[in-house]
């Protein structure tokens, strides 16, 4: 790792496990851009080598959020570097039901139930697969595996195939 990412890493707080740093709280000066690329599959790199170590992937996950001007930016109580996103910074790898919820599983880790906040919606780039809204403007966008399991899922409704989860239908096509 060079200096500036070890840096970064050393100046996230820590946070209680399970619990989501206070991004909302945090509104430091551009510090500048750090060249980390999240690639189209959720991959993660670092001056063009990939970030294999998962840990360290989920940790700038959870430090990670979009702000009005479009660009994503790592955030910590005293710095904010922005990175570059090809596309979607989250991957769903799984999409699993208990009860009337859908849940939808991150690449980080991270279960997400998919509701009226965070709502699926289709991403025309890929040919209209479904993604989700995440937290602090985020987006994760679903893997092949997880968009079949959704479709599986999916009830004829108002002549559309649709998916119920958490009280909201949501279209698939």
């Amino acid at each position: 790792m060079t200096d500036r990412l070890e840096a970064l890493v050393g100046s996230v707080p820590a946070i209680a496990p399970k619990s989501p740093p206070p991004l909302e709280r945090w509104h430091p000066p551009l510090s500048g851009d750090i060249d980390i690329r999240i690639a189209a599959d959720g991959s993660w790199y670092h001056e063009g080598g990939r970030i294999r170590r998962e840990p360290l992937v989920a940790l700038f996950a959870s430090i990670l959020r979009r702000e009005d001007d479009g660009d994503y930016y790592l955030v910590t109580p005293v710095e904010k570097w922005r990175i570059q996103v090809e596309l979607h910074p989250l991957v769903v790898t799984e999409i699993n039901r208990r009860d009337d919820t859908l849940y939808a599983r991150l690449n980080t880790g991270t279960e997400v139930a998919i509701n009226a906040d965070h709502a699926l919606f289709l991403e025309p780039a890929l040919g209209d697969v479904a993604a989700i809204h995440l937290p602090h403007g985020l987006s994760a966008v679903l893997t092949r595996a997880a968009w079949y399991r959704l479709v599986e899922s999916g009830e004829e409704r108002d002549g559309r195939l649709q998916v119920h989860s958490a009280g909201v239908w949501f279209p698939l096509q």
